[in-house]
């Protein structure tokens, strides 16, 4: 059964997108099987991953609105090297329609109940705001992963975001946690940056990445040609750190599954 993640954060301009389309490449390259779901109705990680978001067939609105089912709504093989359900300005529709529908804080979860088994990790990208389709999210994943830049205002968004998770856990998912703290746009130089990455630590122990994505430049250029910076320049600093977060991301998980597998025997 697949691993699922939320990518996550109620600060804007975090590097969610960017962090949710080059982690879905990176681990793609190392021939996992990955589908990431867009559910920011600007659908920038749909423009990010090569799919033309004005040209969706079938969509996340149409998914949660049971106009459609998860397989009929996968991109396969998107030209960023995973399957993809894209989304548009149209699933800004969805959040008013939701709200009359049965189960509304479980329709991606039950869409996506067919076709789990397909996939080693499914992956989320989400808008910056808490909302129905956050929940949504939410509702259906067993870990979120939190970028989130080294300043003190963000300290304070996620002190929020950690209590956001914890009613989710409490009322509608209690499996869900915190997958882990992704430090994005990271520069060594600015003594802030390790105060506030020191803070983390502190404060989140092993659950803060060892792998930090740093400013890059090609990680800003790439969505413009509808490419992960893996594909766009393999040898940039920004694609190298997302293949090593992908690698840490396995590696946490063969660790948890083995001692999962422990405790079951035990």
């Amino acid at each position: 059964m697949a691993k699922i993640l939320t990518v996550t954060n109620q600060k804007g301009g975090v590097g969610k997108t960017t962090t949710c389309v080059n982690l879905a490449a990176s681990l793609a390259a190392t021939k996992k099987r990955i589908l990431l779901i867009d559910m920011d109705p600007q659908g920038n990680a749909t423009m990010g991953s090569g799919v033309d978001k004005h040209g969706l067939e079938n969509s996340v609105y149409e998914l949660l609105t049971g106009d459609c089912s998860a397989a009929e709504a996968v991109i396969e093989k998107s030209p960023a090297g995973y399957d993809l359900i894209g989304s548009n300005g149209d699933l800004t529709a969805a959040e008013v329609e939701l709200l009359q529908l049965p189960r509304r804080e479980f329709r991606l979860k039950m869409a996506l109940k067919p076709i789990e088994d397909q996939y080693d990790f499914i992956l989320i990208d989400n808008p910056p705001s808490l909302n129905l389709l956050t929940v949504n999210a939410l509702s259906t994943s067993g870990g979120v992963i939190i970028p989130m830049q080294c300043e003190y205002y963000a300290l304070e968004g996620i002190s929020a975001l950690v209590g956001t998770i914890d009613k989710i856990n409490k009322r509608l998912n209690p499996d869900l946690r915190i997958e882990g703290i992704l430090r994005t746009m990271f520069d060594p130089r600015m003594s802030l940056t390790k105060d506030v990455s020191d803070h983390l630590i502190e404060y989140f122990g092993d659950k803060v990445y060892r792998t930090v994505i740093p400013r890059n430049v090609r990680l800003a250029e790439a969505p413009s040609h509808g490419l992960p910076a893996l594909l766009y320049d393999k040898n940039s600093r920004g694609a190298v750190a997302y293949l090593a977060l992908a690698g840490e991301l396995i590696r946490r998980t063969k660790q948890e599954q083995k001692q999962n597998n422990e405790l079951q025997e035990a």
